[in-house]
């Protein structure tokens, strides 16, 4: 009886640390999420005060018009309407801006429609990965409430006290 409750211990300490390193990377998922989320919030107001001075807005956008009279136009003749970047509008989209490149402390002049275009790429990255972030803070939570069946086996309580045990000295 007693290499049958050693067994059972085992199971049990096994079992509670897959659930602690489960819970481990739902926590550092939730995390990046937050983290992801204050990148996205930057950028957003980067691009926003980009499209304020170049008085557009995100949906200033050139009509399907445009794009089907360039394709009409062909390679050979010059296109009949010019279309126009939906962020630079009218704005001079070679006018220097200075900008500090996503994830690094590098400050540099570039040309506005360089750095619109360099904070959309890197909004589209982050939107991109905030997907699969909340895809797998998903899967973790769902592998968390799967191994739940340990209460079955230990009560509430005594699960509470193991958690909370501490050592005297």
């Amino acid at each position: 009886m007693n290499m049958n409750m050693n067994e059972n211990v085992t199971q049990i300490q096994q079992q509670l640390t897959e659930l602690e390193i489960e819970a481990e990377h739902l926590i550092l998922a939730r995390l990046q999420v937050v983290e992801n989320d204050r990148l996205r919030n930057g950028n957003r107001e980067a691009l926003t005060a980009l499209r304020k001075k170049a008085r557009t807005t995100k949906a200033s956008v050139p009509s399907p018009f445009e794009s089907i009279m360039k394709e009409i136009g062909g390679h050979g003749s010059k296109t009949l309407v010019q279309e126009i970047c939906p962020t630079c509008g009218n704005h001079d989209a070679t006018e220097n801006m200075w900008m500090m490149f996503p994830g690094t402390d590098v400050f540099a002049q570039v040309p506005f429609h360089a750095a619109h275009t360099i904070l959309e790429e890197d909004q589209e990255r982050l939107d991109s990965e905030l997907k699969e972030l909340q895809s797998l803070v998903k899967e973790k939570s769902l592998i968390i409430s799967d191994k739940g069946a340990i209460a079955d086996k230990i009560s509430p309580g005594i699960l509470r006290s193991l958690v909370t045990l501490t050592d005297k000295k």
